[in-house]
């Protein structure tokens, strides 16, 4: 066993620090300044193609027709695309069937996921292994457009607003996640709960729920998110143009370059029809603020809701 001699201390290398910037620490001035230039530039690069967008949106035909396509700004703002995109027509009730689709779709898929996460967190459930293999085999496995489609056309869901909820009713990794976080309560509540009398239900709704605020909220806003932003169901299941979500429009008229005829937006009697380019520009904002509005109220649960459900798994 070897002793230290205080006469002769060990010495230790001095701390190397590394940094872009020759003879600069990460903390120094410059390489402040530098990071700063570098996200200054960072946002910048994401938040032009945001500003053309909405100023193309909001200028005149003559500034249009002057910009040969989009305008970073404009010169006189008018709300005429989006007046006669929302006074009635397809981009109208293609709003209200994404928001129904939305809303309905979002909360079936809440209710489903929790019920088979927190079954599949419970220790000695019934079919718990093979339930949960089932689901883990759904993620690696696609059924393919062919099988889907046979199975939408054999429960008569063609051109119904249900072939745009049921196929992605359940997500695998969403109930992953959640189960996850579920088995990471204290055992010991869900014992106090069971002596006290508590059925499963009040377990779920009384103790697990109101602990997992966070996990919920941000599985709801995937759920969300996949919803507004699917097209390719309605691609598939949607024959007729009145029952087409906002996404199929955005890919029509905008993706593919179709034109809005008359009958397809109002406008008032010898007006003029907006330009092109400003109603595709108005369509593709309307299909983003949604979840742009509703993302800033749940984004402080993200960290917190996925990382506590995906590390403790």
């Amino acid at each position: 066993m070897t002793t230290l001699n205080p006469a002769h201390p060990v010495r230790r290398r001095p701390h190397r620090s590394y940094s872009a910037i020759p003879g600069e620490t990460p903390g120094s001035p410059p390489w402040r300044v530098l990071k700063s230039l570098i996200l200054l530039v960072c946002v910048v690069l994401v938040l032009l193609p945001f500003l053309a967008i909405i100023s193309t949106s909001l200028a005149d035909t003559v500034q249009v027709t002057k910009a040969g396509g989009y305008v970073m700004w404009p010169d006189h703002p008018s709300f005429d695309a989006y007046r006669a995109l929302l006074n009635g027509g397809l981009v109208s009730r293609a709003m209200l069937v994404s928001v129904g689709i939305t809303v309905v779709g979002t909360a079936l898929s809440l209710f489903c996921s929790i019920m088979l996460a927190y079954g599949l967190s419970r220790p000695g459930s019934y079919g718990h292994r093979p339930v949960l293999m089932l689901l883990l085999m759904s993620m690696l496995f696609a059924p393919g457009v062919i099988p889907s489609y046979l199975m939408i056309k054999q429960l008569h869901l063609i051109n119904s607003y249900w072939s745009l909820i049921l196929p992605g009713l359940i997500n695998g990794f969403n109930v992953i996640v959640l189960r996850s976080f579920f088995m990471s309560i204290p055992k010991e509540l869900i014992d106090s709960a069971r002596i006290d009398g508590a059925s499963e239900w009040k377990t779920l709704t009384r103790i697990v729920l109101p602990l997992s605020k966070a996990s919920v909220a941000v599985i709801g806003l995937f759920y969300a998110v996949t919803y507004w932003n699917a097209f390719f169901n309605a691609l598939l299941y949607i024959n007729d143009a009145a029952k087409w979500p906002m996404q199929m429009v955005l890919r029509t008229y905008v993706i593919n370059n179709a034109q809005l005829s008359g009958g397809q937006v109002d406008v008032a009697a010898g007006a003029p029809l907006p330009p092109s380019q400003s109603l595709q520009a108005a369509i593709l904002v309307l299909s983003i603020v949604p979840i742009v509005v509703i993302y800033p109220f749940l984004q402080r649960h993200m960290n917190k809701g996925v990382m506590v459900g995906a590390v403790k798994g």
